[in-house]
C-alpha cells in the first residue's frame, strides 16, 4: 500500500503541495455547495452575535478537503486556528493543557476524531456543551469535583469514519457535513486553479481527463497534476497536453476510470482464478499478497460504487461491468 498512487490516503509527497494549494475563503472553495451554503449562514449568524460557531463535524472519505475546509471556516470567522489530531491527544490533561490555552471564538481542529480515547472524550465532553472542564481534586472522601471554565471556542471534528464515533460526542456537534465525492467538472476547475497556482500551462481537455481518473478525489486530482507537469518537462515542452496527458498516466498504469495496478489485480484474480466468485476475503488477500483488512478498506470502496464487485454472505463477487471494463465476456447464467 505504501508504493500505491492512486490513494486517497494523504502520504508525505502531499504536504507541500496541499499547503501551496490551499483556498483561504469559500468564494474560492470549488465544490460541496450544500455544505458551503449551509456554513455561509452558520458563519455570518455568529459572526453578527459575536458568538463562537456551534461544533462543526465534518466527514466523508479521505482527500476531499476536511482540513482545508476547517482552516477556511476559522478565516471566515476571523479567529485563531489550533490543529492536532485524536491519536495525538493520549491523556486527558494533553486536552485540558490545548483547552485552557484556547482564547475566546477560537478554532479548534481535531482530525480523526472517531480515534480519541474514551477518558479524553469525557473530558471533552463539558468542554463543548459548557465551556468548562471538570475535575477531581484530591483522593478518597476528601476528594471534591471542581470546574475550571474555559473560553467559548469551535471544535470542528473531522473523521473518514463517522460511525464509529461514540452517540454522546456525536450529539454535541451542532453543525454536521457529509463531504460528497466529486464530479469530473468540479476535479477540473480544482486542477485548472491548482495549475494556474504552479504556472503549469495545461490544455482544457488534459486537465478534463485527469479529473476523470481522480476517483472524485481532490488530492488525487492534485498529485496526477504533479506526476504529470513533471512528465511534460522531461518528454514534452513543458506543457501538459492531452497526447502528454495520456502518456504519462499510462506510464502510472492508471486507466480511463482511475483505476491502478492494483484494483485490476483485484478483479483479474476474482474473474480468472476463482470464475467470477464467490471468493473470501483471506482467500483474496492470500493471492494477491495483500492485508485483508487494507483490501477491504482502501482498495474495495471504489469498486463497490463503480458496480465492479458486490460483497455478498458467501465473498466478493465479479459483476458484469467489471468484465466490460477489462473486455471480457460476461458469463452466461446457467
Amino acid at each position: 500500500m505504501e508504493d500505491r498512487f492512486i490513494t486517497s490516503s494523504k502520504n508525505w509527497t502531499d504536504a507541500e503541495i496541499e499547503n501551496s494549494l490551499r483556498p483561504t475563503a469559500l468564494s474560492q472553495y470549488v465544490g460541496q455547495e450544500k455544505v458551503k451554503e449551509s456554513l455561509k449562514v452558520y458563519i455570518q449568524a455568529a459572526k453578527s452575535r459575536k458568538d463562537a460557531l456551534d461544533h462543526v463535524l465534518l466527514y466523508g472519505p479521505p482527500g476531499l478537503g476536511k482540513t482545508t475546509l476547517s482552516h477556511i471556516i476559522a478565516n471566515e470567522l476571523g479567529s485563531q486556528f489550533k490543529v492536532t489530531s485524536g491519536p495525538a491527544i493520549e491523556h486527558a490533561a494533553d486536552l485540558a493543557a490545548i483547552l485552557t490555552n484556547l482564547g475566546k471564538n477560537d478554532v479548534l481542529f481535531i482530525d480523526e476524531i472517531h480515534r480519541l480515547n474514551k477518558s479524553v472524550e469525557e473530558i471533552l465532553y463539558p468542554a463543548m456543551e459548557d465551556f468548562a472542564l471538570d475535575f477531581i481534586v484530591g483522593k478518597g472522601p476528601s476528594a471534591k469535583n471542581m470546574r475550571l471554565k474555559i473560553q467559548p471556542f469551535t471544535l470542528i471534528g473531522a473523521t473518514t469514519k463517522a460511525g464509529m464515533l461514540t452517540g454522546p460526542l456525536r450529539d454535541r456537534f451542532g453543525v454536521i457535513c457529509r463531504l460528497e465525492l466529486y464530479e469530473p467538472a468540479e476535479l477540473q476547475e480544482i486542477i485548472k486553479r491548482s495549475a494556474g497556482i504552479l504556472n503549469i500551462d495545461i490544455d482544457p481537455q488534459a486537465s478534463l481527463d485527469i479529473a476523470k481518473r481522480s476517483r472524485g478525489t481532490p488530492r488525487i486530482a492534485n498529485r496526477l497534476l504533479k506526476r504529470v507537469r513533471d512528465y511534460a518537462e522531461v518528454m514534452g515542452s513543458g506543457k501538459i497536453t492531452k497526447e502528454i496527458t495520456d502518456q504519462a498516466l499510462a506510464k502510472m498504469e492508471i486507466d480511463e476510470l482511475g483505476l491502478d495496478f492494483i484494483d485490476r489485480k483485484i478483479l483479474d484474480s476474482i474473474i480468472h482464478k476463482f470464475g467470477g466468485g464467490p471468493v473470501g476475503l483471506e482467500t483474496l488477500s492470500a493471492t494477491i499478497c495483500e492485508d485483508a483488512g487494507t483490501i477491504e478498506d482502501v482498495y474495495e470502496p471504489y469498486l463497490l460504487q463503480l458496480g465492479f464487485i458486490a460483497r455478498t454472505p458467501r465473498g466478493r463477487v465479479a459483476l458484469e461491468n467489471a468484465y466490460k471494463h477489462l473486455g471480457l465476456p460476461y458469463p452466461e447464467i446457467k
